[in-house]
Parts: structure tokens; C-alpha cells; sequence
């Protein structure tokens, strides 16, 4: 996708020595940088400071990250203690728990001596499956977007929440990549894009990445999505989520949940766009098994910003020392969900729906 006027994915293998390079995203949209990951512990901390975010995202940085621990030390022991530590970083986006279970079975079934070139054959496999699992998803998406917006004499409108484009994954994205499809087909669209506090990932990065693409969109406050619903200035919903159950409930950004029940109660279709690498096979109850991360405090009482002279500032939004709760994600039950939009189609949030889509994977 398109940055600054440039091709580029988030995360790449540095050809000229180990490691990896990275957007980094907690700079973006007013700064553009690359930062490069040299050893396991740097992945971890890059992971849990967000500097790469988004479900499929997280788990190939995590991938490469077991990779370059096993360029440290290949002996099994240290294999699954790389994999505790990274699954530690961000605890309620399953990607990471998918794609560190599967690198550590091929790696412990691998000779010692082959398990570095194994690691690293293996997470440039999991980040080019994830491109294209995430153009698949737009396909089917974009096949609904172009219907909808058919039958329309204006733009179709379509709210989404948090960032769920090609920054959260390797390219395309899941949400928005049906949206970059459709409009490269010619349809007419117009995108709200919640602010998404408290980091603002839709505010910075989604509509960063929308200006990339010349698509136009409008920032809102979180709270207008329902207030738009009601005007009949929503058509569509589409997000993204960090954790399926099999049942179909869903995990996402916080704040999710109440533009899902909004999306209900003025009947405006609801869609969630996912890998199956993002659906957790051993739960049913999103609300009940699914851990929710909780984080710093101070992404809730503090904001950062561009200062008028192209400085990157923080400042605190919030009376000195208040108390702040920091729930980062939330669950949207399945009966609220219009449907999941995959990389093998489009199917309804539920168990039987879902079980036919993978019936490979559900065991």
C-alpha cells in the first residue's frame, strides 16, 4: 500500500544483516520512520509499545521475533522461553498465540542446526500467507461494498472503528482492505473514521492511510457513530477483530460493542472483516475466555500530538495524579454481527456457519 506516495509493507527482512525493520507506528501520521529489530528482546518491546499493532501484524513480528531468538540459541529450552516472553506482550490478539505455536512445532521437529534457516523460511512464509489472506478478505468484501453502493445515486458510507487497514497487518488489512478494493474498482465511497481514543489509531493511522489511498473520509468523536446512524449518514459498518471465538463472538478495539449495538438498533449492517488465523477454536464465550489487556493509564489521561512547530509533544488531558481504567479491548456478541467477512467468504457469526467455512480447522 502507499505511504507517503511510496509502495511499502510494515515490516520487512533487513537484507543485509539479522533482524527485521518496522514502520514505526507510534511516530505516524506526522512522522514517517523505520525501526530496525535486531534480537528477540527488541521485538518484544516493540510489540508492547505498539510500535507495531494489529492482530495479524503482531503475530509475524512475534514469528520473527522466535526466529531471532533462535539465531541466539536454537536448543529447545530457550525456544519455548522466547515463546512465553512474546506471548506475554500483548495477551488478547490470538494471532500471536497462532503464529509462535506453529514456528515452535516446525522448529522443535527441525535439527538444531537447520532450526535458524527453518525460523526465518517459516515467518517470511507467515508474513506472505498474511498478504494474501488480507487480499482475499478485500475480494469478498469489496463484492458487498460495490452491491451496496450499486444500488446508491451518492456515496456509500461506511463507518469503522480503530485501525484495521494495511498498518495492522503486512498489506492490504482486514476491514479496510474491502474498502481499497472496491474504490480501486471504481465505486464510490465515503469513509467515517472514529478518532478511536485512547491512542487514536483511527484519527492517525486510518485516516493516514486513507489519504494515502485518495479516498475521502471524515474524522468523528467516538461517541457520533450512533448520532450518525440515526440521520441515515451510515450505510455500512465494517471493523476488524483481535480474537473470534468459535461461536463468532468478537474481539476488538474498545468501543466496538457500542457501535455494534448502535449498528442494531438502526438497523445499519455490521461486518467483521478476520483471518482464520484470528479465530480462537477452543472458546465459545467471548466475554467469559477471552483476557482482556488492560494498559498503562497514562494513554488514557495523557495525548500526543503535533506542536506548531513539527515537534512531537505529550501533554496530560486530565487533572495531575487522577485515577484512569484502560481496558483496550471489548466483545461484541454474535447476534449483534451482520457477518464475518474471511478469506473464504462472507458466512454468519456462528458456530455452524463458521464450522462449515473451516471445517479443516474446527476440529
Amino acid at each position: 500500500m502507499r505511504l507517503n506516495g511510496r509502495e511499502t509493507r510494515t515490516i520487512w527482512r533487513d537484507d543485509e544483516g539479522r533482524g527485521v525493520w518496522v514502520i514505526d507506528q507510534t511516530l505516524l501520521p506526522h512522522r514517517v520512520a523505520t525501526r530496525r529489530l535486531e534480537d528477540c528482546a527488541a521485538v518484544e518491546t516493540a510489540i508492547r509499545d505498539m510500535v507495531v499493532r494489529g492482530a495479524p501484524l503482531i503475530g509475524v513480528t512475534g514469528a520473527w521475533g522466535l526466529a531471532l531468538a533462535v539465531a541466539d540459541d536454537p536448543g529447545d529450552a530457550a525456544i519455548e522461553a522466547a515463546c512465553a516472553r512474546l506471548l506475554a506482550t500483548r495477551p488478547t490478539a490470538v494471532n500471536l498465540r497462532w503464529a509462535l505455536e506453529r514456528l515452535r512445532a516446525w522448529l522443535l521437529a527441525t535439527a538444531v542446526a537447520e532450526r535458524y534457516a527453518v525460523a526465518c523460511a517459516a515467518a517470511e512464509r507467515i508474513a506472505e500467507a498474511d498478504v494474501a489472506t488480507c487480499a482475499t478478505i478485500g475480494d469478498h468484501g469489496a463484492a458487498l461494498i460495490k452491491a451496496a453502493a450499486q444500488r446508491l445515486d451518492r456515496p456509500l458510507n461506511i463507518l469503522t472503528h480503530c485501525n484495521a487497514g494495511w498498518l495492522a497487518t503486512v498489506d492490504w488489512g482486514t476491514a479496510l482492505a474491502p474498502v481499497y478494493k472496491a474504490a480501486r474498482d471504481g465505486a464510490k465511497l465515503h469513509v467515517w473514521v472514529d478518532e478511536t481514543r485512547p491512542r487514536n489509531q483511527g484519527a492517525s493511522l486510518t485516516a493516514c492511510e486513507l489519504q494515502g489511498e485518495s479516498i475521502p473520509h471524515t474524522v468523528i468523536v467516538d461517541n457520533a457513530g450512533g448520532h450518525l446512524m440515526q440521520r441515515g449518514l451510515v450505510d455500512l459498518v465494517i471493523v476488524g477483530s483481535d480474537r473470534t471465538t468459535r461461536a463468532g463472538d468478537v474481539c476488538n478495539k474498545i468501543g466496538t460493542y457500542l457501535k455494534a449495538l448502535a449498528a442494531h438498533d438502526n438497523k445499519v449492517p455490521f461486518y467483521v472483516a478476520l483471518p482464520a488465523s484470528t479465530i480462537d477454536w477452543r472458546i465459545s464465550d467471548g466475554v467469559a475466555d477471552i483476557p482482556i489487556e488492560t494498559r498503562d493509564p497514562r494513554e488514557v489521561t495523557h495525548i500526543a500530538g503535533c506542536a506548531a512547530d513539527g515537534s512531537l509533544v505529550e501533554i496530560r488531558l486530565t487533572p495531575q495524579d487522577v485515577a484512569a481504567r484502560n481496558d483496550a479491548f471489548d466483545v461484541t456478541p454474535a447476534r449483534l454481527i451482520s457477518g464475518l467477512i474471511t478469506e473464504r467468504g462472507i458466512c454468519a457469526a456462528n458456530a455452524d456457519a463458521l464450522s462449515r467455512m473451516f471445517p479443516d480447522l474446527a476440529g
